[in-house]
């Protein structure tokens, strides 16, 4: 039986292989540290008010690497380059529902990203963009599984993780 995760709008649902219920879809986030590596960025969704990575859908006609960067702008106002993949996370037993009731089982990859330009600005798709000291934002109630993406990429493993 699926329960729900998350708050209104775009939520999680679980279940035994629920995600055969959704379309297969590839996301992105990103983790954006400040130069001595004892912040991160962070964005607050407007969608269910809750704080996590700047990320979002990668589109028909990029690279993954170019959707990231595309997010982080989109969300951020900010200009980023990937320097590296620092996750691909999945899981068959949730699905993501958007508020017009379509399904998605999200393959998501977490990059590391590096600051090229820009302030951090607010978007349609965020009400707060701030820098958080590392340990603050591993306390805070982040959207789905986003403490360990922060967690993996400070890690510095050379191989990404699979999870």
């Amino acid at each position: 039986m699926p329960f729900l995760y998350n708050r209104p709008m775009t939520h999680i649902l679980y279940g035994e292989r629920i995600g055969k219920q959704g379309k297969l879809r590839f996301g992105c986030s990103a983790v954006l540290f400040n130069d001595n590596r004892t912040r991160v960025l962070l964005t607050r969704r407007t969608d269910n008010g809750m704080w996590c990575l700047p990320g979002g859908m990668i589109e028909a006609g990029e690279s993954v690497a170019e959707g990231c960067e595309r997010e982080v702008w989109e969300e951020t106002g900010l200009k980023v380059r990937v320097t590296r993949l620092t996750g691909v996370y999945s899981d068959p037993h949730q699905v993501v529902v958007y508020p017009d009731g379509n399904q998605a089982q999200i393959v998501v990859l977490n990059f590391e990203v590096e600051l090229l330009s820009g302030e951090p600005a607010l978007s349609n798709e965020t009400t707060g963009v701030d820098w958080f000291p590392i340990h603050e934002a591993m306390e805070m109630d982040l959207f789905h599984e986003h403490a360990e993406r922060i967690r993996d990429t400070m890690a510095k493993q050379d191989a990404a993780f699979i999870r």
